[in-house]
């Protein structure tokens, strides 16, 4: 199951970047938890089947490269660039690629997939291409995230501490859609008290969560996508995304995890 929703997420993140750079041609795979090396699995714009199911290892050229220096790496001209090894030339000139990028998907400082953006033409690439190749890279990488704090096996504090934390989730993606000002009001109550559970909260100085961003960041705590959370408190995704952004730069996160790490520490989730 784990596999195909990692494959979901890889297909939308290339989608998106085909969208937002322009690009012909993208494709990608990720490390499976075996190891390396990678294995190309999703490809968009291709019109010969020789990228599929390539295995790329680290060092070897262009995806290699980015492999070994968890760095984005890209060529003008791929079949006469200088500075990657030729081992892939075969099905690359086979697809006519030309100009080429590859983005690292990184998450605890390994890489655990690629993604890559091509033309058919020796042009430069430019910021713009960069900025949605790393975007969709980050989007991976979030996703990845969630599903290993998913798989890790967690102590909790108490027997039943998961379901407390699953209720005020749930509590708090309820209250915003009550009519009733009173009734809201002690809907909410009720969800302070569940913070209070978590601890005495560490102070953190200048970061105040706004109700929204604290709704978005307990749904994502539960393991919810951007698209669950919108659905569940009736958002649009691109909506919840632009909260979960503002909530991670309030909490000097990088990422899903870190922020409703934070979010916890500073006692606005259980």
């Amino acid at each position: 199951m784990s596999e195909r929703i990692e494959a979901v997420e890889l297909r939308a993140a290339l989608v998106r970047l085909r969208r937002g750079s322009g690009l012909p041609v993208v494709f990608g795979g990720l490390v499976q938890d075996g190891g390396l090396p990678l294995r190309i699995a999703e490809l968009h714009g291709t019109v010969t089947p020789a990228l599929r199911g390539l295995t790329v290892s680290p060092g070897n050229g262009l995806g290699g490269k980015c492999l070994a220096l968890a760095r984005p790496c890209a060529v003008t001209d791929y079949p006469v660039a200088r500075h990657i090894t030729h081992e892939y030339d075969l099905p690359v000139s086979a697809e006519g690629l030309r100009s080429v990028v590859a983005v690292p998907v990184v998450v605890r400082r390994q890489v655990r997939g690629v993604l890559y953006g091509a033309l058919r033409d020796a042009l430069p690439l430019g910021d713009r291409v960069l900025d949605a190749a790393v975007a969709a890279a980050r989007d991976v990488e979030q996703a990845l995230v969630v599903r290993d704090e998913a798989r890790r096996p967690v102590e909790p504090p108490g027997p039943s501490w998961e379901e407390v934390r699953r209720a005020h989730g749930e509590l708090r993606a309820l209250a915003p859609r009550v009519g009733d000002a009173e009734l809201r009001a002690r809907l909410l109550a009720v969800c302070g008290r569940l913070e209070s559970a978590a601890g005495v909260p560490a102070p953190v100085p200048g970061v105040t969560l706004t109700p929204r961003e604290t709704d978005v960041l307990a749904a994502v705590a539960s393991g919810a996508t951007n698209a669950a959370a919108a659905q569940r408190l009736g958002l649009r995704p691109e909506t919840v995304k632009g909260y979960l952004r503002s909530a991670m730069r309030k909490l000097g996160a990088h990422t899903r995890l870190e922020a409703v790490v934070a979010a916890r520490r500073a006692g606005a989730l259980p």
